[in-house]
């Protein structure tokens, strides 16, 4: 049989990583920031190789005690450097496998001087693994891959194997948002999610017409507003 190229190499057998983790080139000073700057935020040991008995982590001692977000695929980072500035109070963990977007977001943390953020550049589902139940406050999942053809659909984030995991770590009553300018990905989102443990907030229209009050547009939603399309924010509650 042949081998499964696609398989991140720090990751099970079991779990294939699907989606880019290498792109254009990175420039001398990504490489840089790469180097210096990214095990210092690591949240700790998650692939693996690091960790093949899969010794849970304290996501409340990353941060002193602090509550504890997590952003989803961070893509460059925008929101994920917004929310920390924003909320010192809080700690942000990202999961970003696509090693570009890891990259930019180090240069953000580089200028803004950022302490409450920690980075794991690998599959989400890796971190899960390791965090306790009812751990985490906040989760953000912001313009996903919508993986388009029917056959894909399987590999979205809104499949019970990403949203099992998370119902398991957020706490009652957390917050989890939803952003996609992908209609199908609505439909899917919208069945899916409440039938792991979740309820969708919206009581009218605007609710997920109107981006959040402390939202900043990315470059993704900018990208879907050139193209014509319609961005949805959903929210939801952990039950």
């Amino acid at each position: 049989m042949a081998e499964n190229t696609n398989r991140h190499p720090k990751s099970p057998p079991w779990r294939t990583l699907h989606g880019r983790r290498r792109g254009r080139h990175l420039r001398d000073n990504q490489r840089v920031w790469l180097n210096e700057d990214l095990q210092a935020l690591s949240p700790g040991s998650v692939t693996w190789d690091e960790n093949p008995d899969r010794t849970p982590l304290d996501p409340g001692a990353l941060f002193g005690g602090k509550p504890v977000w997590l952003e989803i695929g961070f893509g460059g980072g925008e929101h994920m450097v917004h929310q920390a500035a924003r909320a010192p109070d809080v700690g942000i963990i990202g999961c970003e496998p696509y090693i570009k977007g890891v990259a930019m977001l180090l240069g953000k943390l580089r200028r803004m001087r950022l302490d409450n953020v920690r980075i794991h550049p690998g599959d989400v589902r890796d971190l899960f693994d390791l965090l306790p139940d009812a751990s985490v406050s906040r989760a953000f999942l912001l313009y996903p891959d919508p993986w388009p053809k029917t056959r894909h659909h399987r590999r979205r984030f809104v499949t019970p194997d990403y949203l099992e995991p998370l119902a398991r770590v957020l706490k009652p009553g957390a917050v989890f948002r939803v952003a996609t300018d992908i209609p199908d990905y609505v439909r899917q989102t919208l069945q899916e999610v409440p039938a792991h443990g979740f309820e969708w907030l919206a009581e009218s229209a605007q609710d997920w017409r109107d981006p959040w009050a402390d939202w900043p547009s990315t470059r993704y939603e900018q990208k879907a507003l050139r193209a014509g399309r319609v961005p949805h924010y959903l929210t939801f509650r952990k039950c």
